[in-house]
């Protein structure tokens, strides 16, 4: 197996213990990352402090690009990162996703990953959904992108916030081609 070129996105929606947990996972999962890039919105950082109480983000294993640098490897098609995940997805950052509009690298990196026919996963938290974020949400899923909304599974019994979020992270990192040990319905 090939090792992936990934870029992570984190905005600033409500849910940053899905942007943790999926760190955590690729961190587990280095044998086959040969990069990850992360790109924070201009409110990422914020949530996350309010939500988990912590700035653990700084301490991150990979390179985290500043919102507006378009100079990232990513931001070009040339650099062939195959897949993009944004964890969580605001509906303004899908928005303009599905607007076409790149007005920060997180935006540029999903037209790219869109234009190369590459995997871009947005991975929402919010509800209820109005009209224009279902509408927005049909247009990226037409353009290649896959929702995978951040609706955790029971089914595995998980016993904490953190095992919960992660069988979202799981699913996404399954979707983005990753070979992971992970609760498999019927299985185990």
């Amino acid at each position: 197996m090939s090792k992936k070129k990934v870029v992570v996105g984190v905005t600033g929606a409500s849910g940053s213990i899905y942007a943790k947990a999926l760190f955590d996972r690729l961190i587990e999962l280095q044998d086959q990352v040969h990069d990850v890039g992360v790109v924070f919105s201009k409110n990422a950082r914020d949530v996350w402090k309010l939500e988990l109480g912590n700035s653990d983000f700084e301490k991150l294993p990979f390179t985290i690009y500043n919102s507006m640098d378009f100079m990232a490897p990513f931001a070009s098609g040339s650099a062939k990162y195959e897949t993009m995940i944004v964890a969580p997805c605001s509906m303004g950052t899908m928005a303009r996703i599905a607007s076409g509009v790149s007005n920060d690298l997180m935006t540029r990196a999903a037209d790219v990953i869109l234009k190369e026919r590459r995997k871009l996963i947005l991975v929402p938290r919010d509800t209820p959904l109005s009209l224009i974020h279902i509408n927005n949400m049909k247009t990226v899923t037409e353009a290649g992108a896959i929702i995978a909304p951040a609706s955790p599974s029971f089914y595995s019994n998980p016993k904490s916030f953190d095992e919960l979020a992660k069988t979202v992270v799981d699913r996404v990192l399954d979707l983005a081609g990753f070979d992971l040990n992970s609760y498999r319905w019927s299985e185990n």
